[in-house]
């Protein structure tokens, strides 16, 4: 098993052959979102910046438990995923996007005393 993290730079280098690490916040933020809805491990977890060693700000990923996550990555059979297609990742980042619902409190009643 290859346990290893790839930085945006390495990434890019791998993607499109040149140093383009600053474009990859939307694509991996696809993914992640992809990967919070499938409930399968965080995979953007494994790509980090080369001087803070961490995913981006912008990545859904608790960084309390960054290196669990890690570690699910590396155990989790990949090779029984299917690849998601576009539309799947476009629609996990809309839905991941979506301002979360406004719930209203609603006052408690109180209780009236007895005269």
């Amino acid at each position: 098993m290859n346990r290893q993290t790839f930085t945006y730079l390495g990434l890019s280098q791998l993607m499109y052959r040149r140093n383009a690490a600053g474009v990859l916040d939307r694509i991996l933020g696809h993914i992640a979102f992809y990967c919070i809805e499938q409930g399968v491990p965080a995979l953007t977890s494994i790509v980090v910046g080369q001087g803070r060693g961490t995913p981006g700000l912008d990545i859904p990923i608790d960084a309390t438990t960054l290196n669990s996550s890690r570690e699910q990555v590396y155990t989790h059979d990949w090779y029984n995923e299917y690849p998601p297609t576009e539309a799947e990742l476009a629609a996990a980042m809309k839905a991941g996007m979506a301002p979360a619902p406004v719930v209203k409190a609603v006052p408690a009643k109180r209780a009236r005393r007895a005269p």
